[in-house]
């Protein structure tokens, strides 16, 4: 009788013919790349599925964009895409990186999802990053779409790319961090609330679509001192004039980097 055991897939394997794990349980914690990666994902699956946040991420900034650049209904510097474009940016900026994820965080610690999260391994660090990563990729898709419909209208940027993307990261990085300050002390009501408060009143006070060259002074110094009213400045600087940011205006949004991830730290709760 032949033995089929030197025959490849026949007879009994030797020893090491198997990897360690194959044919038995194998648990162990996911990487770190792979969890920011999931926790991105989700992230992102759960803003696109939501109809009030893509509402506020995406077709206000474009319907204002479209308004103010085909109409005069309000008067602008012309020409009129140039003024119009560099606020509607930072626009998305605002809707998606702080109102879309701060009421997210909210209603996630409300229905017990970030506790879950923690408890299945999910660090306060891995958890950030995922969501860092999602608005990261909304607001990339967001410029993209805008900035060709801007284009198609006329809009001729100026500036060094080197610095459009830093004060995308920048003003991105501090409006997760006032989101996840807000999303996480706060209950999902009060967080839903607040939210689409403060995303009103920046955008008046701190001119992010309709430039304050024409308001008083206390109040252009105001909308200036507010972290989208220094994000608009800055991109106006740089894409409307070719120019660097003011310091005043990268002062402005490094102090408000550091005031919402140093209480996100101090203060963030999983429920």
């Amino acid at each position: 009788m032949t033995s089929t055991s030197g025959v490849p897939g026949l007879g009994a394997p030797g020893p090491g013919a198997f990897a360690p794990g194959v044919f038995r349980p194998d648990p162990a914690r996911a990487g770190a790349a792979q969890m920011v990666r999931a926790a991105s994902g989700l992230e992102l699956k759960m803003l696109l599925r939501n109809g009030e946040q893509l509402l506020l991420a995406l077709i206000i900034p474009l319907a204002v964009l479209i308004g103010l650049a085909a109409t005069s209904v309000v008067e602008l510097a012309s020409p009129r895409i140039d003024t119009v474009t560099p606020g509607v940016l930072a626009l998305a900026i605002v809707s998606t990186a702080f109102t879309a994820q701060a009421i997210t965080t909210g209603f996630d610690r409300r229905y017990g999802v970030l506790k879950r999260l923690g408890a299945a391994g999910m660090s306060r660090g891995l958890l950030i990053a995922g969501k860092a990563g999602a608005a990261v990729a909304v607001v990339t898709g967001q410029w993209v779409i805008l900035g060709g419909v801007a284009l198609a209208l006329g809009w001729r940027p100026h500036g060094h790319p080197l610095w459009v993307a830093l004060l995308a990261v920048l003003g991105t990085a501090v409006f997760i961090g006032l989101a996840l300050l807000l999303g996480g002390i706060l209950r999902a009501e009060a967080v839903l609330a607040l939210a689409n408060l403060i995303w009103l009143v920046m955008v008046a006070v701190g001119g992010v679509v309709i430039p304050l060259s024409s308001a008083p002074g206390w109040l252009r110094t105001v909308g200036g001192l507010t972290p989208a009213g220094a994000l608009s400045t800055a991109l106006r600087d740089v894409l409307g004039r070719g120019a660097a940011p003011t310091v005043g205006a990268l002062l402005v949004l490094l102090g408000w980097l550091v005031v919402g991830w140093a209480g996100t730290v101090r203060w963030f709760r999983w429920q």
